[in-house]
């Protein structure tokens, strides 16, 4: 196998954009390497199988989605609150809405992992990993709510993502109105510390 991490990053970076673009059927080996201006067969010296690429894609999708260490310490540094908590989920909004594609590719690698028991592992430890991150900060700013309050955020923010960059129903709200109110009904209403 190839060892060349910058090239390993290049193509993974291709094959999410790839993913975006074209959804699982398109991903493949041939189209990694197009999309990344290498000769045929680069992919597959460094991702020997399918399952190998969708492997890497899951685990470079949360390096590239990984949250601003500076912008969590400002946050981190403010007084525990519910304005704290919109702020960090805008934050996070904001974040995933920026690169529109990576996040369609996250809905692809989700999707394709319904269908993949490897994937399903390996994207599941990466979603997990996320999820385990948003709750050690939430806990460690001393905001209201716990693990579960965070669980319904995550719920209600992948389905705002989900209508912002794909088909919406159009209901006519803004994303930060929404983002406030489900801040506000989801850990304001929860009565749980």
């Amino acid at each position: 196998m190839a060892r060349n991490p910058e090239r390993r990053t290049q193509l993974a970076d291709a094959g999410l954009r790839v993913l975006a673009a074209g959804g699982a059927r398109g991903l493949t080996h041939r189209a990694v390497d197009a999309e990344a201006g290498v000769p045929t067969g680069t992919a597959s010296n460094y991702f020997p199988s399918r399952a190998a690429l969708l492997a890497a894609l899951a685990e470079r999708i949360f390096d590239r989605m990984a949250p601003d260490p500076a912008v969590l310490a400002d946050l981190g540094a403010r007084e525990p609150s519910l304005a704290l908590v919109t702020d960090y989920l805008r934050y996070i909004v904001e974040r995933t809405t920026r690169e529109p594609d990576l996040t369609r590719a996250l809905f692809e690698l989700r999707l394709e992992a319904s269908r993949r028991p490897e994937l399903r592992a390996a994207l599941g430890d990466v979603l997990r990993r996320g999820y385990a991150d948003d709750v050690a900060f939430h806990v460690a700013a001393g905001l209201p709510g716990g693990a579960f309050e965070v669980a319904l955020l995550h719920y209600a923010v992948d389905g705002l993502l989900l209508d912002l960059l794909t088909t919406s129903i159009d209901a006519g709200f803004d994303a930060d109105q929404v983002v406030s109110a489900l801040v506000a009904r989801l850990v304001g209403g929860s009565g749980r510390t």
